[in-house]
């Protein structure tokens, strides 16, 4: 269906002040680039893979594709989550087995990748270490354009009926179940099950008819916290930077104040830092020979924040420029061809995410498992969802992961087991 290619190395850590860090495929070559700054963490490193692993066999192995809408099934877990301190934030996990400043960062920024604060985000997420170690990094070749186009070749081969570009407004219910779905240009659509893939605050603030039915929401939404915004910035170049690699990770000089202002304070701060993605590393496609294409993450506050993204947007667009021209990236403020900007005001208008968060709820411990959106509502027991704000979370693995409890859960219906 699709071409995967390893990656190696599998991220790299640019810092301020210009030192570097590669995460490699080989744990070998991990350490060595960790006794660069601390020999004494390359035990650390060994620890953290342990409790990584720990954390996976019950985080991901035990509860990533299983349901959460019972809250027995919750209890059930205390004792599993207790002892393996899923209390601790992701970073005070790792700062307990590393040292070095800049390895804690390197190494505890994956809750970034599913919208979290690595200070505030539930242990539990440091399994990603160990989930890496197990089935590596790779990249998709074509991009997740051309893993689309395989699922949805996969979906037609076995008979499904898929309608594109059809804008759902209203899912409809009667005498409580869901009965189908409206869509903006009027067309109805009519089923037995409704499986939703929409942002499940949006769902139940927009898309429900009746206030009662919208009051049914997982918790208030003064009460709810929402993952950051995302400021993404595309670009090519007419020339190839291949220091670059495919996932590349600029910090700016501050780490915990710069999160604290984005996730509490919901202020733009003069400071940032970056993912950086350069897909022509690994698939020269993406660009014409001898160039290179890339988009740029900027961490940034949700719409909660109140910025002005007509005004700040291209201020930010040409502040990133100057910061990579001026390291990783020389004279980029020359060879940049094409570009353009998303922010959080186009995840809220193309994608209906609420406050234009970049991965819907924040994935913090009571937002998480069962008090996370429930994969089958609790009050309309034929409304399923299988998205980022639902259980299990955020990221391609586990908006897959919620399709697969989805999945379960209609099966054990069809079986009389619910």
């Amino acid at each position: 269906h699709v071409e995967f290619r390893s990656l190696d190395p599998w991220y790299r850590f640019y810092f301020h002040g210009g030192r570097q860090f590669d995460y490699c495929r080989s744990i070998e070559d991990t350490n060595e680039q960790i006794k660069k700054f601390e020999p004494r963490d390359v035990k650390g490193y060994a620890r953290l893979l342990a409790t990584s692993k720990a954390i996976f066999e019950v985080g991901f192995e035990q509860l990533a594709n299983r349901p959460f809408h019972k809250i027995r099934t919750m209890v059930a877990q205390i004792p599993s989550l207790f002892r393996l301190k899923s209390y601790y934030s992701v970073a005070g996990i790792v700062n307990r087995h590393l040292k070095h400043p800049l390895l804690r960062q390197a190494f505890s920024i994956h809750p970034l990748l599913v919208g979290g604060n690595p200070f505030s985000t539930t242990s539990i997420y440091a399994l990603i270490h160990y989930l890496e170690r197990k089935w590596g990094v790779y990249f998709c070749m074509g991009g997740t354009g051309k893993l689309v186009e395989a699922l949805h070749a996969l979906l037609l081969r076995a008979g499904v009926k898929v309608e594109l570009n059809v804008d759902i407004a209203e899912i409809t219910l009667e005498r409580g179940l869901a009965t189908g779905a409206i869509a903006e240009d009027g067309r109805v659509f009519h089923a037995e099950r409704v499986i939703c893939n929409a942002d499940p605050p949006t769902v139940y603030a927009q898309m429900l008819p009746q206030d009662g039915n919208r009051r049914k929401r997982l918790a208030p939404e003064k009460l709810t916290h929402y993952s950051m915004g995302l400021y993404v910035l595309f670009f090519g170049t007419q020339c190839q930077y291949p220091d670059v690699a495919h996932h590349t990770i600029w910090m700016g000089p501050r780490y915990k104040d710069l999160l604290a202002d984005i996730f509490n304070k919901k202020i733009l701060s003069d400071d940032f830092s970056l993912y950086v993605h350069r897909p022509t590393a690994t698939d020269p496609s993406f660009a014409p020979e001898g160039c290179d294409s890339y988009y740029v993450l900027c961490p940034v506050p949700n719409l909660r924040g109140q910025v002005n993204w007509s005004e700040k947007a291209p201020e930010l667009r040409d502040r990133i420029v100057k910061a990579l021209s001026e390291t990783i990236m020389p004279d980029l403020e020359t060879t940049i061809t094409e570009d353009f900007w998303m922010t959080p005001e186009d995840f809220k208008a193309d994608y209906r995410s609420m406050h234009g968060a970049g991965f819907s709820l924040a994935p913090i411990f009571t937002q998480s498992a069962w008090f996370r959106y429930h994969n089958r509502d609790p009050h309309i027991s034929n409304l399923y969802f299988s998205a980022a704000g639902a259980h299990p979370g955020a990221g391609m693995p586990g908006v897959l992961c919620s399709a697969k409890v989805v999945e379960a859960l209609i099966d054990q219906e069809l079986k009389g087991q619910t």
